[in-house]
């Protein structure tokens, strides 16, 4: 499907904040390419009226926080609400509660949406950091974002009907040097081998609220799959 005619099939609306980080025309391009209509906005008023909502982010911790601030409310009703919540690379980390890049950097206790318990923690040892380049994904459970990737526990067949039991093939693009560290186990859909196993996918418990460590829209074909995926749960 052209760009073109994904615009003219788009099932739900999108919005993509603004909030002064990261690359929003790559993640808007994504989206559109998977089927969505996309508003890049500022305004916390546009929440209420989307199918769905993108956090986008690259940079640190505390400045994706205290720039989203003014939105802070506004993303927290949202997923209150039930609308799909998307955070993408630093998006996600802010999903959780605390980061140890704040700490490091002597800024202390700066506290994230907190919609996924945990933390964000630096990889540690002799690892190159940061992390940069294709990895690839071990789904370790069932979510929408994930549908038609292998999925490592069940099974499941891939969208072309080929068997699962693996993710052979199924690669992403990251580059950060925290990974998220939630509380609970079973928030983590995805993890991917970077001398530690690392969630590079979570999900809290009502499912709507989610983010990718990795990049999407600079995923190739995985990543328009998990875009799609997202439009398709926006438009439920």
């Amino acid at each position: 499907m052209s760009e073109a005619q994904a615009r003219q099939a788009a099932t739900a609306s999108v919005v993509v904040v603004d909030y002064g980080l990261g690359n929003l025309r790559s993640v808007t391009r994504g989206l559109e390419r998977a089927g969505a209509t996309v508003e890049i906005t500022d305004d916390p008023a546009t929440f209420t009226s989307a199918d769905g909502i993108v956090l986008p982010g690259v940079g640190a911790f505390r400045e994706g926080v205290e720039n989203a601030g003014p939105y802070r409310e506004a993303l927290l009703d949202a997923a209150d609400a039930g609308t799909p919540v998307f955070g993408i690379c630093l998006g996600m980390q802010m999903l959780l509660t605390t980061s140890e890049e704040a700490e490091r950097a002597g800024e202390g206790d700066v506290e994230g949406l907190a919609l996924i318990p945990g933390r964000n923690v630096r990889f540690e040892g002799e690892l190159k950091v940061p992390h940069m380049g294709w990895n690839e994904l071990a789904i370790e459970r069932e979510h929408p974002l994930v549908a038609g990737v292998d999925t490592v526990a069940s099974g499941t067949p891939r969208a072309d009907g080929t068997a699962g039991g693996s993710v052979d093939g199924e690669y992403t693009y990251f580059v950060h040097s925290y990974y998220a560290d939630p509380e609970d186990g079973n928030a983590v859909v995805a993890r991917t081998d970077y001398g530690v196993d690392f969630p590079s996918i979570v999900a809290d418990e009502s499912g709507t609220v989610f983010g990718t460590q990795f990049h999407p829209e600079k995923s190739g074909e995985t990543g328009l799959r998990i875009l799609r995926n997202f439009v398709d749960l926006c438009a439920d």
